[in-house]
């Protein structure tokens, strides 16, 4: 375990400021606390921007470059009055209960990424401590790997520049296809699948989607009432649906059956709404023309661990670590949204 601590000098606009107050769902009345003791832990390699936030208002920070669990994780939030975590660190029932009574108690939990899976929102609000997450600053930066995705799936540039870096030359045009005037098929019109939308109309694809909402369709999109529905008349299929009971396996043997042949899927949204084994057969079966897999249902904690899948060495099948939302941009984004509601947590007063 390796961390980098540092106490900052306060910005001079808060050199008044002895103090801050936070409010406790166990106190009737606001709780004063030292500004100087107040404690901000960073895991996983948070953005600088969130800490240049909280050097700004004077905070003591300490950071580490992994996720942390167990007993580490446990003695290194002890001290802390913020936590700020990722997607791996996850905060269980037990955690909760070895921190929440702790003297120094914790505040607030920031997640620091899209979602909230890796902390248990129930045992979190037993103990008061709100939890804040960025659900939407990755969106364009997601939307942009998805049609990167289709282009490159439709014209096999994986297997091509594979082919390229073992020698070997193969030019040829055979099942390489334009994307325009093909339908694209999205599975959840949120933020995402609706910017993805946008963006392949503007690209000449024809755009349908399902969803369980009744949405509002951007440009010439058109909502289907059913999931079988757009797997039968879709060319391609990208998912953006969060990890839920109704969405787990979604795309599977069954429903696979079901899509056209020599379609595609992409899936940037969680691990757990594809069987990556009935993938993995119906891309070697030729029935699916290819694939593209940001996430996982189990995942390595850091890099540099060994991982494996299913669709390891499968042609036209493009494997990414979770990089979705990786990007200076999105990551920047996040650390301002979260960092910038963990603040006022804290009210200061002279």
């Amino acid at each position: 375990m390796s961390c980098l601590h540092r106490t900052v000098r306060r910005h001079p606009s808060l050199l008044s400021k002895t103090h801050v107050a936070f409010f406790s769902s166990y106190l009737d009345r606001p709780t004063s606390f030292p500004l100087k003791k107040v404690k901000v832990v960073l895991l996983e390699n948070i953005h600088p921007r969130a800490i240049e936030i909280f050097e700004n208002e004077g905070y003591t920070i300490e950071t580490y470059k992994g996720a942390l669990s167990g007993q580490e994780l446990i003695d290194v939030a002890g001290d802390a009055n913020i936590l700020g975590i990722r997607s791996k660190t996850q905060l269980d029932r037990s955690f909760f209960e070895s921190i929440g009574w702790h003297n120094h108690r914790l505040w607030a939990v920031g997640c620091f990424c899209i979602g909230t899976n890796q902390v248990d929102l129930a045992g979190a609000a037993k103990y008061g401590v709100p939890v804040f997450n960025a659900p939407f600053s990755n969106t364009r930066s997601v939307a942009e790997k998805t049609l990167c995705e289709i282009i490159a799936l439709q014209r096999k540039l994986f297997e091509r520049s594979t082919d390229l870096h073992t020698g070997l030359w193969k030019k040829s045009a055979t099942g390489a296809h334009e994307v325009r005037g093909t339908t694209l098929g999205i599975i959840g019109y949120g933020r995402i699948g609706s910017q993805v939308s946008v963006l392949a109309e503007l690209l000449g694809m024809k755009v349908v989607f399902y969803d369980p909402l009744k949405c509002l369709p951007l440009g010439n999109a058109t909502q289907l009432d059913s999931l079988q529905e757009l797997l039968q008349v879709a060319d391609g299929v990208t998912l953006h649906v969060p990890a839920t009971s109704d969405t787990k396996n979604m795309i599977n043997a069954d429903t696979i059956q079901l899509m056209k042949p020599g379609s595609f899927v992409i899936n940037n949204a969680r691990g757990t709404v594809v069987d990556l084994h009935a993938l993995a057969d119906a891309l070697k079966s030729g029935h699916l023309s290819g694939a593209a897999v940001d996430v996982f249902p189990v995942e390595p904690a850091k890099n540099g661990e060994s991982f494996s899948t299913p669709l390891q060495g499968l042609p036209n099948v493009i494997l990414t670590p979770h990089i979705g939302g990786s990007t200076e941009e999105a990551q920047g984004n996040i650390a301002v949204e979260v960092a910038s509601k963990l603040v006022p947590i804290c009210i200061y007063y002279p």
